[in-house]
């Protein structure tokens, strides 16, 4: 008769193979269990080297003879009547059995793992209490093949029933697999709404990851925990919270449809989010840091994180609490928080960031590890996004007590630079600071492109509404006159120059402070620019006469300081507003015959008289009518001379000081 070459048995041969033993007659199959392996000589390794086919049947039959031996053993010890008066279970513990044996054996194809997996399941689904009895099969086979086993389990059973939790639990108590295991479901969590990975026999199905949640939270549910849960508590904890944050933001129908299949199997009341949140709190409570939790609820931060808009709010809250109990686990959680954000694009940057700004100190930043840490920064300073850019400057602003750190920063300057100019008053003052802090040491050589950058950034923050924005840039504009400049001297006076004017009128300020400090900024300008009678005046506090000696100066500027001065007519301060006035006041007598130019002064006194302070309303009135007696007032060409004469005089040390006297006297003789 013509023997058909054997093959690797498949699970349909399985199958098929359990109902012919189930039909046969007991003891056609006790017969033949005394049959004996057959013996390995030397002429059966010729004959099986002469004839392929004959070896592979008689490793064939080594496997049939060694299956039937382990089913005489185990029903035999287990019974102690042989097979006959147990036939109604032998069914059952011959196919675990030939299972085991295929798995031990070797004749399992990768492309048929995921299948065994399956009918693993299946048979532990129909065998309640024989849970230990494929565990060696299934872990050899998670073993060989774990990304396979966990893919294939989580697409079988999504919501965890019996027969998967015993499995689930098996592979992550065996220190040959658990790791392995652990990982991918840490990268299956990190993934939302999907995650999908191409298995042995190549089924591409994307599976739920709020069914790895559902499978961690069974498995923090035994007394003990697998070990490998807290090697992994801080990525565990990272991946819960991206739970909460994505399963708060968006549901697809799919997965909405799936978790109301796991409350139904559960009794779960309560939404995917929520669930995330318990499942947070048993992994903390499993790792004995109660405290968090109850400090957390204490302070609304469980209902604070299932919010979106504040979210990371509690983020940040829950990294405070963690680092109170344990400043080591802060360091391991930062860790993997700078590696997520380093090496990839996550939706989850904001609440990464709100945590790693908390735990900042915990980090012991090597040389790489603070480039890294700059390189997320600077990323973030340049976000569309308010809350990123608030907390980065947050971060900078803790690293900057690090001297190698505020080295490092100097590549920041010029995004720093951009932030002066945002709308938002607690962006611009944290900036200021920072840059402060940056150029806090004189002896650097800054460059000309970023000195003019900053004084032109500055310079509309003296008019700030927040008075600690005017205060910090006028200290930030102090320090960055006594820095040596590479080049371009000439640039920058010109610049600096258009700073008289703000801080003459800040010198008047309501807040004492800022008027402090406006006027020894002013007389640092002063010396700066190298004007002495400025300097003069600031010094003896009489500054009724700088407007004055700022216009005499140079009458050609005179109408540029007028559309300056202007602005400050609006001041919600009484003070800046009467500054305002006297100094128009005074401009306009510096421009008789300038009709353009007076009548534009003259029309914004007039809108001054119904000013809400009685007294700069009648000081504007008089300073108006003044002006309009003068210009009616002939011009004579003695008042012309005498006014040329004053401006020569004034200019006097300057001609000196270029020769032009004595070139003049020597041509005259």
């Amino acid at each position: 008769m013509e023997q058909r070459p054997p093959r690797v048995p498949k699970l349909a041969w399985v199958e098929e193979e359990e109902e012919v033993l189930g039909a046969a007659p007991i003891e056609e199959i006790a017969e033949v269990v005394p049959f004996e392996p057959l013996q390995e000589d030397a002429a059966v390794d010729r004959t099986q080297e002469q004839d392929p086919a004959r070896g592979l049947f008689r490793r064939t039959a080594q496997l049939v003879c060694k299956f039937i031996k382990r089913i005489r053993e185990e029903e035999t010890s287990t019974t102690g009547t042989g097979f006959r008066a147990y036939s109604h279970i032998f069914k059952t513990k011959t196919c675990a059995a030939l299972l085991d044996m295929l798995v031990e054996e070797g004749f399992c194809s990768p492309k048929q793992l995921p299948a065994m997996v399956r009918y693993i399941h299946q048979w532990l689904m129909a065998n309640q209490f024989a849970e230990h009895r494929l565990n060696r099969a299934l872990l050899d086979l998670t073993k060989e093949q774990p990304a396979d086993v966990v893919m294939m389990l989580l697409r079988v059973a999504p919501s965890c029933d019996r027969a998967a939790f015993t499995m689930w639990n098996s592979i992550m108590c065996s220190p040959r697999t658990a790791e392995p295991v652990q990982l991918i479901l840490l990268d299956v969590l990190g993934s939302w709404p999907e995650h999908s990975m191409c298995t042995s026999d190549g089924d591409k199905t994307g599976v739920f990851v709020l069914a790895a949640t559902v499978v961690m939270w069974k498995i923090l549910q035994v007394p003990s925990v697998p070990h490998m849960v807290t090697v992994y508590f801080p990525h565990l904890l990272v991946h819960l919270l991206f739970q909460v944050f994505f399963s708060t933001l968006d549901m697809p129908e799919e997965v909405d449809t799936f978790w109301k299949g796991c409350q139904q199997q559960y009794g779960l009341a309560t939404s995917p989010n929520r669930f995330a949140v318990r499942t947070l709190k048993s992994l903390l409570c499993q790792m004995q840091h109660e405290d968090v939790v109850v400090a957390m609820e204490r302070k609304c931060g469980w209902d604070t994180l299932l919010c979106a808009d504040t979210h990371h709010y509690a983020v940040g809250l829950l990294a405070r609490e963690i680092s109170r109990v344990s400043i080591p686990l802060c360091s391991r959680i930062a860790r993997y928080l700078l590696r997520l954000l380093s090496t990839q694009e996550p939706r989850w940057e904001l609440p990464a960031l709100a945590f790693l700004v908390e735990v900042l100190e915990c980090l012991n930043l090597s040389e790489h590890g603070a480039n890294r840490v700059l390189q997320i920064l600077s990323r973030h300073l340049r976000s569309e996004c308010r809350d990123r850019r608030c907390l980065a400057l947050r971060a900078l602003l803790k690293l900057i007590d690090d001297p190698s750190m505020r080295e490092k920063m100097w590549s920041l300057t010029e995004s720093l630079v951009e932030l002066l100019r945002d709308a938002d008053g607690e962006i611009v003052s944290m900036t200021v600071m920072l840059l402060s802090f940056i150029f806090w040491d004189k002896d650097t050589l800054i460059a000309s492109p970023i000195a003019l950058q900053l004084v032109e950034a500055l310079l509309p923050l003296f008019d700030h509404d927040n008075s600690q924005v005017q205060l910090l840039s006028i200290l930030l504009f102090q320090a960055l006159l006594s820095l040596p400049l590479e080049k371009d001297e000439k640039a920058q006076k010109t610049h600096v120059h258009q700073s008289l004017l703000p801080l003459f009128f800040h010198c008047h300020d309501e807040n004492r402070r800022v008027a402090e400090a406006s006027q020894e900024m002013l007389l640092c300008v002063a010396q700066f620019l190298q004007r002495r009678d400025l300097e003069k005046v600031v010094r003896n506090k009489k500054l009724w006469k700088f407007t004055e000696c700022l216009l005499a100066d140079d009458r050609s500027r005179a109408a540029e300081h007028v559309h300056r001065a202007l602005p400050y007519l609006e001041s919600p301060q009484d003070p800046l507003r009467e500054a305002a006035v006297r100094f128009l006041g005074i401009a306009g007598r510096q421009l008789r015959g300038k009709k353009e130019e007076l009548q534009l002064i003259c029309e914004a006194l007039e809108s001054m008289a119904n000013d809400i302070s009685i007294a700069v309303g009648s000081l504007a009135i008089q300073t108006l009518y003044i002006l309009q007696a003068v210009e009616r007032a002939r011009y004579s060409i003695f008042d012309s001379l005498h006014d040329q004469l004053c401006r020569a005089w004034r200019a006097r040390p300057r001609l000196l000081g270029l020769g032009w006297l004595r070139c003049w006297s020597s041509a005259e003789s």
